[in-house]
């Protein structure tokens, strides 16, 4: 296998469980991905955003270095104060909603 792509190609042929993984840390990367970038653009520090969102610096450092996977509410904290929101869309599914 020549690229990441074709490895995830691979995978979800051979095994649906590890795919699921596999895409869920991607769409994790993607939003932890956006709050970094959004927050150099804001010239803010770690430390900065964290005390404007009332959280431990450490919490921003883990979240942003992949060590620990942010709740809802944290997230929702932490993109009011850098100016972000969450779209919500439709994705196309295979199997029928609900089963």
């Amino acid at each position: 296998m020549a690229t990441w792509s074709d490895y995830k190609k691979y995978i979800r042929e051979n095994n649906p469980e590890i795919a699921k993984d596999i895409d869920e840390a991607e769409a994790l990367s993607q939003i932890v991905g956006a709050m970094i970038e959004r927050r150099h653009n804001l010239e803010l520090s770690q430390r900065e955003l964290a005390e404007l969102c009332g959280l431990p610096h450490s919490s921003v450092a883990r979240i942003e270095s992949g060590k620990s996977t942010p709740n809802l509410s944290t997230l929702l904290k932490i993109f009011k104060q850098l100016g972000l929101s969450f779209t919500i869309q439709s994705v196309s599914q295979t199997a029928t909603p609900g089963k």
